[in-house]
């Protein structure tokens, strides 16, 4: 028989653990009551007085539209929250009372902070408006007994310290919600200069990898390409395979413009001596690609591969400074900054004569009227 309680409680089904000599729970609860006992620390009190950060609103709508349309599949991780008062842990199914799975009671009238989780709770009451059977379904939760605001901050602090937050790569390559990921993990397969080459799992390559580029670069790249395309439709199945065709077409086309590209395929040299001596085996490079390609497609849809063999007499080679210094170079170092893919995005664009927006055309102002400016992008004989 449910043992009874002496005053009002939340009751939850739980399992009983210890960590650094105390006792903590893991109870699962419905959604229905997680806006209603769970609350956020006051955003009022200054910070050294709070025991969590203050609540970004601006990525609740986010969180709150992920749980809304993928209610049949969403995964949600536990919430972390502390109890200011002592809590009642009734063992089940076991007279001795030594059983760690059974019922937690939590006075109503105690303070149940959240320690970790306050955007999902938040998303978690955005969403319940809009589809009310969530509530209905249950969360897990890590109920601790607070020992005080010192340790409710070291919690957290705990908590956070030792997070990694999975790479852009791996993201993408695990990712079959977005049909944008889907094709790009294919691209990374079916396109040759691909195939073998990508680092599917970190955002940077080491100098001994015989990987030519990262998964998210390509990822960057062919969202640049299909969108300065007008291609990128990702909830139009019918528009997807054109999207799907033209990006494999194009990169396809890049692996047979581009010397050094054929000489890689050809297994004459390798990719870490194509990311030593050239430009374009570095992500700023293949995301200027992609977004002058994708204006390219969208201004000569007919003649966009021909115009593409004009590529084949620029110099790439890092050394070659006139060019490179300023746009996918920054004394001597590639980089990969907004202001750095667009103007070697603008360089590339000029090659093959596509007309610049006017972002472009103002950085590229900018970068064309200082001393020393390039006169040249294409010079008089392949080098």
């Amino acid at each position: 028989m449910m043992q009874a309680y002496r005053e009002p409680t939340h009751l939850f089904p739980a399992i009983r653990g210890i960590q650094a000599g105390r006792e903590y729970y893991v109870a699962m609860c419905p959604m229905k009551i997680i806006p209603k006992i769970f609350i956020f620390d006051d955003e009022e009190l200054r910070t050294e007085l709070r025991a969590q950060r203050t609540l970004n609103r601006a990525r609740v709508p986010e969180i709150a539209r992920y749980l809304v349309e993928n209610a049949d599949s969403y995964i949600f991780s536990a919430l972390t929250a502390s109890v200011d008062e002592q809590v009642e842990f009734k063992p089940a199914g076991n007279e001795d009372g030594n059983s760690n799975v059974g019922h937690l009671a939590i006075s109503m009238s105690a303070r149940i902070l959240i320690n970790d989780g306050q955007h999902r709770r938040a998303a978690i009451e955005e969403a319940l408006k809009s589809r009310p059977e969530l509530g209905r379904e249950s969360i897990a939760v890590v109920f601790f007994v607070d020992a005080g605001l010192e340790r409710a901050q070291q919690m957290f602090a705990d908590l956070n310290t030792h997070a990694v937050r999975p790479s852009l790569s791996i993201g993408i390559l695990y990712d079959h919600r977005d049909p944008l990921a889907d094709l790009v993990r294919d691209l990374s397969v079916s396109v040759s200069i691909f195939d073998g080459r990508i680092e599917l799992e970190k955002t940077t390559i080491s100098n001994r990898s015989t990987k030519l580029f990262t998964l998210s670069a390509l990822y960057q790249a062919t969202e640049e390409l299909l969108e300065r395309a007008r291609l990128l439709r990702r909830s139009d199945a019918e528009i997807a395979l054109q999207a799907r065709a033209r990006a494999t077409a194009f990169w396809s086309r890049l692996a047979e413009v581009i010397p050094e590209w054929r000489l890689l395929l050809a297994g004459k040299v390798s990719a870490a001596e194509l990311r030593t001596d050239y430009v374009h085996a570095h992500g700023v490079a293949l995301q200027a690609l992609g977004r002058a390609g994708g204006a390219l497609l969208q201004a000569a849809p007919e003649t966009w591969s021909e115009r593409l063999a004009v590529l084949e007499r620029v110099d790439w080679r890092r050394t070659n400074s006139t060019l490179w210094e300023g746009r996918a170079l920054v004394d001597g170092r590639v980089s990969k900054a907004h202001r750095n893919v667009l103007l070697t995005t603008t360089a590339i664009k000029r090659v093959l004569d596509v007309e610049l927006t006017d972002d472009e055309a103002m950085i590229e102002a900018a970068l064309t009227t200082a001393p020393g400016a390039e006169s040249d992008l294409i010079p008089s004989e392949t080098v």
